[in-house]
């Protein structure tokens, strides 16, 4: 089966003080139709790689890559005309939170629809009947409200199904989800992920999503990658996540706090030099 997204030997850079910091060092990954789970630690390059296969990095980053591929489209070869038709056709981006992510003048349902029209033909009124349609399949109990209202009159959980629902108005076959639930209660939490399972399984799309919590990315996604300063340490199937040999793995794991076993002071992770090195 052709993978939705294919990555071989990813680098990303930015200019600094002291010339170009690495942000990626050679990241590889193949994305089916699976939730794949890309977890690690503030800054070690999970939102950047998600970022350069939307090739939504700005223009002073530096990209090199064997292979960066989504689609079939060749992303280091694509004009922007043809990146413009691939995003959101064939892969969308949910933003962590949607106060910064959705636009605060126009109304929700008027951004669902115009996300249909730039990649269906249709009418007004077919745009605003296909809105309605993606947020009842968001599990909004009155489409009509939704919307007709601003950003700013919804909840974060409201907010987080119309990010959602905009990003599927196009059909992608891939979604990127950067931290979706990061800015969410606990049980607003647990529904959006059960509202993107029960997506991905009736639409048969391929998921990423990045995220630091690694209980939540064990139980809910089929493999996991963990990333540290911009390099793949380790890859395994999530319900292995507990057996990962990777002492940074391993470290992470021991820094979370367990009702079945208290301690007096959670560990300090000790990071090895080494795990920089190419190799």
């Amino acid at each position: 089966m052709t993978p939705l997204a294919e990555i071989r030997g990813l680098h990303v850079d930015f200019p600094g003080s002291t010339g170009w910091q690495p942000a990626v060092r050679g990241v590889s990954l193949v994305l089916g139709r699976e939730k794949l789970g890309l977890v690690g630690e503030s800054g070690s390059g999970k939102s950047v790689t998600g970022r350069a296969l939307m090739r939504l990095l700005p223009p002073s980053a530096r990209i090199r890559a064997e292979t960066l591929r989504v689609a079939g489209t060749d992303l280091l070869t694509a004009t922007p005309e043809a990146m413009r038709r691939l995003r959101g056709a064939r892969i969308g981006l949910i933003l962590q939170d949607p106060k910064f992510s959705l636009n605060p003048v126009m109304p929700a349902g008027e951004q669902i629809a115009e996300a249909w029209r730039a990649h269906h033909r249709g009418s007004r009124r077919e745009a605003r009947e296909a809105a309605l349609e993606l947020l009842s399949q968001v599990l909004i109990r009155d489409p009509a409200r939704v919307f007709a209202a601003y950003p700013h009159e919804l909840s974060g959980g409201m907010g987080q199904r119309v990010m959602i629902a905009m990003m599927l108005a196009p059909g992608p076959d891939l979604l990127i989800a950067d931290e979706p639930t990061s800015a969410l209660d606990a049980t607003v939490q647990a529904e959006i992920l059960r509202l993107l399972d029960r997506l991905v399984s009736d639409r048969g799309m391929g998921l990423v999503l990045i995220s630091h919590d690694l209980p939540l990315v064990s139980r809910f996604c089929d493999r996991i990658v963990v990333m540290y300063g911009g390099r793949v340490m380790e890859e395994l199937r999530a319900a292995d996540l507990h057996a990962a040999r990777h002492p940074y793995t391993r470290g992470l794991l021991n820094c979370l706090p367990r009702l079945d076993a208290a301690r007096q002071r959670l560990p300090v992770l000790a990071r090895d030099p080494a795990w920089l090195e190419g190799p």
